[in-house]
């Protein structure tokens, strides 16, 4: 579980945690457990993976003997809360708020504590080589941060876990941070792919508008943890500019990191190339190679959701599920030849007849929509991206959908 330092350097266990990545890969380990037991069944993993995070618990933390520390690159706070959501414990979910809690409170600066006790020891004399605290986002406790900062992914990771937060703990702070954070990369730091980050000195943003397109950075993973932070913004508020988002960074942002025989790998993603860089079929840092390897696997969970008195659908494409709305089990099935087709259809068949909402995504992007159920015509307005169909479903109901979706040029921000 951790390897190196068991078996190489014992003594240097949770020494660095600026530098290195225990608590990352403990955070991909046990998303991997949780998933790996869905699909399965099979605790074993899983059991072993909850005994790490207690020693994670009982190592961290404001009690005597324990370190106030916490990741340099963020992971572990996202893999708690779904840990939480799997044992409805909420002992992980006050672990995950501890490590979002305590980042960037100073003074003193964690990092610079486990610095100077690394010196002592004669460990580490070598100047932290990123020289600013903004690389981790560490640089102000979260709350307080209002301008997206440092390595990208690193950023994506936590504040798809403030937003985790914000809605576990109607936490009204973590709220209004996340969706600072969210304007400021939208407006002035995402390409028109989605791609995040221009710099491959930090991986990451530099200043606002920074974007070129053929030495941009734009790693596989930001993109694949903006569609989580996305998701993330939507169960805090159904709006359709997070879904809008979440689209676009699936289908050019991280789809573009998988070749389509799923065998060879982009870990940058310029906009513009005179022939390289190629796809890897491995990468010394595989990072991407797996993150984008799980969204596609794990793609379907992000169409369909519970919302308020029903169901709201923030992807078209082709998906059956099943979900417990109005007191009935809803099985749902769409198709279409989407997004090469802006025709789509919806069934909706309820065990027993119910009454409830059933709310689509019409895209920003789109200005003419149609709507008719059974048929028959259906008029409404879309309320912050989402038109509502209010009514008593019974088994046998359909939804057709028609997006108008003519190609349209694009312009870049003057400032670009």
């Amino acid at each position: 579980l951790n390897c190196w330092y068991l078996g190489r350097e014992p003594e240097k266990r949770w020494s660095n945690l600026r530098d290195n990545h225990e608590l990352y890969n403990a955070g991909h380990m046990l998303e991997g457990a949780i998933a790996y037991f869905e699909t399965t069944g099979r605790r074993r993993w899983l059991d072993i993976m909850e005994r790490y995070v207690e020693h994670i618990r009982q190592t961290f933390g404001t009690g005597p003997g324990q370190k106030r520390g916490y990741d340099g690159h963020e992971e572990i706070e996202l893999a708690l809360v779904k840990l939480y959501h799997l044992t409805k414990e909420k002992k992980h979910l006050d672990l995950a708020a501890y490590f979002i809690n305590e980042r960037g409170q100073q003074p003193p600066h964690y990092f610079d504590v486990e610095r100077e006790e690394r010196e002592k020891k004669g460990w580490d004399f070598q100047r932290y080589a990123q020289a600013s605290y903004e690389y981790s986002q560490t640089h102000k406790p979260v709350r307080e941060q209002d301008k997206v900062v440092g390595h990208a992914v690193r950023a994506m990771y936590l504040y798809t876990a403030m937003a985790d937060l914000a809605v576990e703990l109607n936490d009204a702070a973590l709220k209004a941070a996340c969706e600072r954070l969210w304007d400021d990369v939208m407006v002035t730091k995402m390409y028109v792919t989605a791609g995040l980050g221009p710099s491959p000195h930090n991986e990451g943003f530099t200043y606002d508008y920074d974007l070129p397109n053929q030495t941009a950075y734009a790693e596989t993973c930001a993109s694949v943890a903006l569609i989580f932070w996305a998701q993330r913004m939507l169960h805090l508020d159904l709006d359709g500019k997070y879904a809008d988002v979440l689209e676009l960074a699936l289908y050019n942002g991280a789809l573009s990191g998988l070749s389509r025989d799923g065998e060879h790998y982009f870990y940058m993603n310029p906009l513009e190339s005179n022939g390289m860089p190629t796809r890897w079929d491995w990468h010394t840092c595989p990072c991407c190679t797996m993150n984008v390897s799980r969204l596609v696997a794990s793609v379907g969970g992000y169409f369909v959701s519970r919302a308020d008195d029903g169901i709201a659908f923030h992807l078209y494409g082709g998906i059956s599920t099943s979900l417990e709305t109005a007191g009935t089990r809803v099985a749902v099935r769409e198709t279409s030849n989407y997004p090469w087709s802006g025709e789509i259809r919806i069934e909706i068949d309820p065990e027993t007849p119910a009454t409830f909402d059933v709310k689509l995504r019409i895209p920003g992007w789109c200005k003419k929509a149609t709507l008719s159920v059974n048929g028959e015509a259906v008029t409404g307005k879309p309320e912050n991206g989402y038109v509502t169909i209010h009514r008593a479903w019974a088994k046998g109901d359909v939804i057709d959908l028609a997006l108008d979706m003519p190609a349209e040029r694009l312009y870049a921000h003057p400032s670009v």
